[in-house]
């Protein structure tokens, strides 16, 4: 990621051309960054996973806008944009096998 933003500043011709990327860029860090002390830190499973897609998202516009500047920036955000795209599966599924509103309560859990 970082060589990828050295490439699209390099290439960009100007920090007003580059202020797009390296703002979605730098809002992915911060994503990044947030997760760990919402899902690790606060057990915040449901929280994590609206951040996460997040996150994904702005990883799938950085790797768009790297590549219109630059095409091997934007190849190199391919295999974090994996990473994400399974790291989004997993918070699902440990959101889903640990969420403990999920359904209804059985009816025999009503009458206790």
């Amino acid at each position: 990621m970082g060589y990828a933003s050295h490439l699209v500043l390099r290439d960009s011709g100007s920090w007003e051309n580059a202020a797009l990327p390296l703002s979605v860029y730098g809002a992915n860090l911060a994503l990044n960054w947030a997760w760990t002390p919402i899902f690790f830190g606060a057990h915040k499973i449901k929280w994590a996973l609206y951040e996460i897609i997040a996150l994904w998202g702005t990883t799938a516009a950085m790797g768009v806008l790297f590549y219109r500047v630059n095409s091997t920036a934007g190849l190199l955000i391919l295999p974090y944009l994996a990473w994400n795209t399974l790291a989004v599966a997993l918070n699902y599924a440990v959101w889903r096998d640990n969420e403990k509103d999920n359904s209804v309560p059985a009816v025999e859990d009503k009458k206790q």
